[in-house]
C-alpha cells in the first residue's frame, strides 16, 4: 500500500512502516525554541523535568526573532539569559536581527526534505515548504526533546490539495492559501497534513506561504512535495516521493484561473471575502512583513506598486523584512530605496508586529491591513476594538493580505 509524504518521513525516522492513526516515538532532527518561550522551555526540562543539560545540541536551534531587538529591560533579561544557555549548553543561536527562525531554518540549510523539524511556535508547519515534516508544539514537548532527544505523535491522516493552472495577473499564492481557510474552514484539517499538490512550478517563496499556512487549517503539518526550485537547492532522499497508490482523507482541488484576490476580515482567519467586497474601505496601517510574506518577492511587489508614488498622510506603512539575507537583497537594488522613498518606516527583520508586542502596535482606533498569517482579537495590540460593525481595510497592492481592526 502506498504512503503520503508525512507517514513516508515518519516511517524513515522510527525504521518501519507507519501509517496514518499508529503512534509512534521519533527523535526530531531539530527542536527550535524562540526568544518568546525558550525560558519556560529552558525552566521546564530543568527544573520539573530534572534535566541540567540537552540530550543533543547539535539538533536544536535558537532564535530571537519575536521581539528583536529587546524592547523592555526584562525582555533584554529574558534574552541574555537565553544567550548564556546556548553558549554553555553548545546551542546554536540565531541573534537579533538575523531573522524569523522558519526564515531562518530553510535558508540555513538546517530545514531539509525527509528530516522532521519541529518548534515551539504554531507556524513550524514552514518547514513543510522544503519537504519537510514541519510542525509546531507546546513548552513542555519542547523541554521534553530537549532533554530526552525524543518525542511521541500520532501519524497524521493527509487531506490532498490538487492545484490546476496557473495565477491570473493580479493574484498570487497568498490568495490561494486565504482561499483554502475559506474553504475548508480553520478546523477542516486539524491534526491532518496537507499536502499540496501540481505545484512542481512554485517558488520556494510562494511554498513557504502555503505551509506556514496550513496552521491556520487547523493542520498539524503542511508539506509541499520536493520539486522544481526546492529539488535543485537541496538534495531529496531517493525514499521521498509522491505516491500514486497513497491513501488520502480528503482531495480539494483548486483550479487556480478561477480565483479572485481574498482578504480576512475581523475576526477569524477562515473569515475570508473576496477583496472586492471590502475594496474602498479605510486603513490607517500597512503592515508588510512575517513568515508568510516578507520576503524579497513580497518587498519587490510593493515596490513595483509604490515606484513614484507617497503613501497616503493619514496611512502608515510598517516593512520589516523576514531576514537579515532578504533585507540585504531589497538592498542591493532599488527596492527598499523605493519603499522607504514611498514613505515605508523600516523594522529589523524578525517577527515585528505581528503578535503585537514590538515595533508596530497597534491601537484601539488603528484599522490595519496586515499580511501576516493570523486576525485574531487583539493580536496586533489592543484587544479593545470598539466598532466592527463596518468591514475595514482595501488593498494597498499587496495581493491577499489578511484585515486588521485593532489587532484582530
Amino acid at each position: 500500500m502506498g504512503q503520503t509524504l508525512a507517514e513516508q518521513i515518519l516511517s524513515r525516522a522510527v525504521g518501519h512502516a507507519v501509517r496514518s492513526g499508529d503512534l509512534v516515538v521519533v527523535r526530531p532532527d531539530v527542536a527550535m525554541g524562540h526568544d518568546s518561550l525558550t525560558p519556560s522551555i529552558i525552566d521546564i526540562m530543568q527544573q520539573e523535568l530534572h534535566i541540567e543539560r540537552v540530550h543533543d545540541p547539535e539538533r536544536i536551534v535558537l532564535a530571537i526573532d519575536h521581539i528583536a531587538p529587546a524592547s523592555s529591560v526584562g525582555t533584554a533579561n529574558y534574552q541574555n539569559a537565553i544567550r548564556t544557555f546556548a553558549r554553555q549548553q553548545g546551542i546554536r543561536l540565531f541573534e537579533a536581527g538575523r531573522g524569523i527562525s522558519h526564515q531562518v531554518l530553510i535558508e540555513e540549510g538546517i530545514a531539509r526534505p525527509g528530516r522532521i523539524v519541529l518548534g515551539s511556535d504554531s507556524h513550524s508547519t514552514s518547514y513543510g515548504a522544503v519537504g519537510a515534516f514541519g510542525s509546531g508544539m507546546g513548552s513542555t514537548d519542547i523541554a521534553l526533546i530537549w532533554g530526552t532527544g525524543h518525542i511521541w505523535l500520532r501519524v497524521p491522516e493527509t487531506i490532498q490539495i490538487d492545484v490546476r493552472g496557473r495565477f491570473r495577473p493580479g493574484v498570487d499564492v497568498k490568495d490561494l492559501a486565504l482561499k483554502l481557510c475559506r474553504e475548508l474552514t480553520i478546523e477542516g484539517a486539524t491534526y491532518a497534513c496537507v499536502e499540496y499538490h501540481g505545484l512542481e512550478w512554485l517558488s520556494l517563496p510562494g511554498r513557504q506561504v502555503l505551509a506556514s499556512m496550513a496552521v491556520e487549517l487547523g493542520a498539524k503539518a503542511g508539506i509541499v512535495p520536493p520539486s522544481g526550485e526546492v529539488a535543485e537547492r537541496f538534495p531529496v532522499p531517493e525514499w521521498l516521493f509522491v505516491d500514486a497508490e497513497a491513501s488520502y482523507k480528503r482531495r480539494v482541488r483548486v483550479d487556480l484561473h478561477r480565483l479572485q484576490p481574498q482578504v480576512a476580515i475581523p475576526h477569524a482567519v477562515d473569515h475570508v471575502v473576496d477583496l472586492s467586497d471590502v475594496a474602498g474601505e479605510p486603513v490607517s496601517v500597512v503592515f508588510l512583513g512575517t513568515c508568510t510574506n516578507g520576503r524579497y518577492e513580497d518587498l519587490r511587489t510593493a515596490a513595483s506598486l509604490l515606484r513614484g508614488r507617497r503613501v497616503a498622510a493619514d496611512v502608515r506603512l510598517l516593512v520589516t523584512p523576514a531576514s537579515s539575507h532578504e533585507l540585504q537583497r531589497a538592498t542591493a537594488d532599488d527596492t527598499l530605496t523605493t519603499l522607504l522613498t514611498a514613505g515605508a518606516v523600516l523594522g529589523s527583520p524578525g517577527c515585528g508586529p505581528c503578535m503585537g508586542r514590538h515595533q508596530g502596535t497597534l491601537g484601539d482606533d488603528d484599522v490595519c491591513l496586515s499580511t501576516g498569517n493570523r486576525n485574531f482579537k487583539g493580536r496586533m495590540g489592543s484587544p479593545g476594538v470598539p466598532d466592527l460593525s463596518r468591514l475595514s481595510g482595501r488593498s494597498c497592492g499587496d495581493r491577499g493580505a489578511r484585515q486588521d481592526r485593532g489587532s484582530a
